[in-house]
């Protein structure tokens, strides 16, 4: 049984090894450069072809859509530079000042073209050509190179596809809840006792430290997001991105209002050191309290990545109730803290900051507010493709009005010269 079970757990390490970026991504663009680099030796005059395999290796990424998007930019870049050292070689070799203007309009030319990242190949590109002797040889081999590595990266992803990064990035996202969960835990511990000016000024630097991890599941999220587009396995992505991303957005709040609540319960602490932060009924309210909010994070966490409809239901569920029982905590905290308040008026701002920000994540968690966002970040969304959709039959439509216009225009020219 021993021995089944370490046989179970390898290979579960192995096939998460399997999934693992870096080395799904080593292993496609390994074989889509040496793949390009063999076709080049037979369909151009290099030698050593190595702008092939150059180009497979920066075409090849993580998802299908950042492939499909790096290859379209990469071509372009080529072409473009390709384009500016042939104009500039039919009018001036090259010189120190020619290549001045060569890198300049070759850098503009990036621009315009919006090749982004690859604005510098445009240059790159450029110089290459124009500093050899047979220009439209060695111009037609690199475009040529280039579009050989860029077809063979784009067909290894195709034939290769690579993974769809949902469950991982919803792992992340639970992990994260996880994270935060511990620390309401350690908070509300601390607040139930006594609590030194220093300890809780440690925890206000552990919520301060969950902002990195945020921006680590947030690029987590983005490659997932990425994995979903222009993908033909994936049926409704639009939703599981929305989904995802609102989800990750609930929690970035709850995190925020959870560095507030340290910083106020560090304020706290100064205020009435020695003493503790609460009387003992109230503190052990706080505690009750942060618990069940934070049993409710990870909740969410499940919920909104959970992609099964039964499982679904069974997280909502589960996330009403224990949302309804922190309300009812909620609100015992609130009669004790007014009780306090009205004993001793002294920190009647800190304690009011204590419910309110408690508040404000069962207001963020609850799930009639992620259905009304959830709603409306699909309409936004929607609306943003319609709107991109109409601009993009707007443009074609203007471009081809401005054709006839200057056709008409030049038939009319031509007419008068005639005559």
């Amino acid at each position: 049984m021993h021995v089944v079970q370490k046989g179970t757990e390898s290979l579960a390490q192995l096939r998460k090894r399997s999934r693992n970026p870096v080395v799904l991504t080593a292993l496609r663009s390994t074989v889509a450069a040496t793949i390009s680099y063999v076709i080049a030796l037979h369909m151009t005059l290099e030698s050593r072809p190595l702008t092939a395999p150059l180009t497979a290796l920066l075409v090849v990424q993580v998802t299908l859509y950042a492939t499909l998007k790096t290859a379209v930019r990469r071509v372009n870049s080529v072409i473009a530079g390709v384009l500016v050292a042939v104009g500039f070689s039919l009018l001036v070799g090259l010189t120190w000042w020619s290549l001045a203007l060569v890198i300049v309009a070759s850098l503009a030319v990036g621009h315009l073209v919006r090749v982004d990242e690859f604005v510098p190949e445009v240059a790159i590109s450029a110089m290459l050509v124009l500093g050899v002797t047979t220009v439209s040889t060695t111009a037609w081999s690199r475009v040529l190179e280039t579009v050989i590595g860029a077809t063979v990266g784009m067909a290894c992803n195709l034939l290769f596809a690579p993974p769809v990064w949902v469950d991982e990035a919803g792992a992340s996202i639970e992990e994260l809840a996880r994270r935060v969960r511990r620390l309401m835990l350690r908070v509300g511990e601390e607040a139930a006792g006594r609590t030194p000016v220093e300890r809780a000024a440690a925890r206000l630097h552990e919520a301060r430290r969950l902002d990195h991890d945020i921006v680590q599941v947030d690029a987590e999220l983005r490659q997932a997001e990425d994995s979903l587009r222009l993908n033909p396995r994936v049926q409704e992505g639009l939703l599981h991105r929305v989904v995802l991303r609102t989800g990750l957005d609930t929690l970035e709040i709850c995190t925020v209002v959870l560095r507030v609540l340290t910083r106020t319960f560090t304020d706290l602490a100064k205020e009435r050191e020695p003493e503790p932060l609460f009387a003992p009924a109230t503190g052990a309210m706080v505690e009750q309290l942060l618990s069940e909010i934070a049993d409710a994070v990870v909740s969410f966490s499940v919920l909104v990545t959970t992609d099964v409809s039964v499982s679904a239901e069974s997280a909502e569920s589960r996330l009403t109730g224990e949302l309804r029982q922190a309300a009812a905590t909620r609100d015992k905290l609130a009669q004790l803290l007014l009780e306090e308040v009205q004993r001793d008026a002294t920190q009647w701002q800190l304690l009011g900051a204590v419910l309110t920000e408690v508040n404000r994540i069962i207001d963020e968690l609850d799930t009639e507010h992620r259905s009304r966002r959830l709603l409306e970040e699909l309409d936004r969304v929607a609306a943003l493709q319609r709107n991109s959709s109409m601009a993009r039959i707007r443009e074609r439509f203007t471009r081809r009005t401005r054709k006839i216009v200057r056709r008409s225009r030049n038939r009319k020219r031509v007419g008068r010269r005639s005559q």
